[in-house]
């Protein structure tokens, strides 16, 4: 039986804090994300638990009269809790090395694995909101042609169409 699956990475943020709302441009990218969704097949909607993926979905949950599902797997990957200056370098090595892992950070492997958890408990027609590093992640576990190069282009929002049958997946980007 062939599933549908929508990844969406939230709409643009005024921070990275778990806690940062959109900003007023974020909050017309929700509202054409509303627009985008009331042309597909949606039943069911999941989203990380930070601001801006709730903030990025609402009006879709509005618009369609579906109930927002909050799951902390959605959440976005901790590359580590200190700081980190050349974060964009770790983050690339991270991408080709799934296994490196920073201090109170946690790998991709780790991260991907509790964000294909979700993916593979979701029912056809469902919608899975999150963040660019996850995404740039999920994707590269379902083709892996995708990595860092990949992850760099994602926009805000983005979109993907996964379309699952038995153990195969297929990925398409579907946002303009």
């Amino acid at each position: 039986m062939k599933k549908v699956i929508f990844l969406v990475r939230h709409c643009k943020a005024a921070g990275q804090d778990p806690s940062a709302g959109l900003t007023p441009e974020g909050n017309l990218q929700a509202q054409e994300l509303a627009r985008f969704f009331e042309s597909q097949e949606v039943n069911r909607i999941i989203s990380s638990p930070y601001t801006r993926a709730i903030q990025s979905i609402d009006p879709t949950v509005d618009k369609l009269g579906i109930r927002l599902e909050i799951d902390d797997r959605l959440a976005e990957r901790v590359l580590s809790s200190g700081e980190m200056p050349d974060w964009m370098e770790r983050l690339r090595a991270s991408f080709h090395d799934l296994d490196l892992k920073f201090s109170g950070g946690e790998s991709g492997l780790e991260a991907t694995e509790r964000a294909m958890e979700v993916l593979r408990d979701a029912s056809d027609g469902t919608v899975l909101v999150t963040h660019g590093n996850l995404l740039g992640l999920i994707l590269k576990r379902i083709d892996e042609s995708y990595g860092y190069e990949e992850w760099v282009k994602l926009s805000n929002p983005d979109v993907y169409k996964v379309e699952i049958e038995e153990e195969t997946h297929q990925v398409m980007r579907i946002w303009e």
